[in-house]
């Protein structure tokens, strides 16, 4: 009698536990699959992924070479995205972390023989899915090579 309810007692502990597991397991593959439209949207010139992924409100944050903040929209940014004009970038999330419904994430966009770009995204999650309303961005130039 002991063993069962000492199982019984287990399994009430642990339910909680595995269900904020799989829930956690299930918001990081939604957001990922937010910044992979981001991502595939910007190099094979898909501007509706993008309208996907990006609050319609969003803005981009930078800072120029002068030291100076600048702002873009987000309307103007997805503009520049011509329809099934391909860009050769490579993207990669770095890292996610998320609260609740608040999420933010690193990913680093690799232009060769030109920039690498690392963005932060903060992303919100509303009406049932994930939406970035911010991307801050910074940039390094691509690595010379020593030919």
């Amino acid at each position: 009698m002991k063993k069962l309810i000492l199982t019984l007692v287990s399994l009430l502990f642990l339910t909680p536990l595995y269900c904020q597991v799989e829930n956690s397991h299930s918001e990081m593959q939604q957001i990922s699959e937010t910044i992979m439209l981001y991502i595939d949207g910007t190099a094979n010139g898909e501007p509706d992924k993008l309208k996907k992924a990006f609050h319609p409100d969003f803005n981009l944050y930078f800072v120029t070479a002068e030291d100076s903040l600048q702002v873009r929209s987000g309307e103007r940014y997805i503009s520049n995205v011509k329809e099934g004009e391909k860009v050769n970038r490579i993207g990669r999330i770095i890292s996610i972390d998320f609260e609740n419904n608040a999420a933010i994430v690193k990913a680093e966009i690799v232009i060769p023989n030109w920039r690498i770009f690392t963005d932060y995204f903060l992303l919100l999650k509303y009406e049932g899915s994930w939406k970035i309303v911010h991307k801050s961005y910074t940039w390094r130039e691509y690595p010379k090579s020593d030919k």
